[in-house]
């Protein structure tokens, strides 16, 4: 039997806001880097959440604070806690021109 005073441990992540994704849905990439088993290399690996944003506060860029809740849809299944962290740098991909 269990106790009461037991509560279950919550998941929380931090990571970047990439887009608005419908009325207060959000979608956070979260990215980490680990060693690869063998040769010892860095990886950087990144996994996007879609995020419950229940005052639409989050803008794109913003670096916050998610943890897990109640499904409140089949792929949203974070929740924002305390809104913003501060604002991060939105790394944009550059296309280079070759050279004729």
């Amino acid at each position: 039997m269990e106790n009461k005073d037991t509560k279950k441990l919550v998941k929380t992540r931090q990571g970047v806001v990439l887009r608005k994704s419908g009325d207060m849905t959000i979608v956070v990439e979260v990215s980490s880097e680990k060693r690869h088993k063998v040769y010892g290399k860095k990886i950087k690996t990144s996994k996007r959440f879609l995020v419950h944003d229940s005052n639409n506060t989050a803008v794109i860029g913003d670096a916050v604070s998610i943890k897990e809740c109640r499904p409140y849809s089949k792929r949203k299944r974070w929740t924002l806690t305390g809104g913003k962290t501060e604002t991060a740098v939105v790394k944009k991909t550059s296309v280079k021109k070759a050279k004729a």
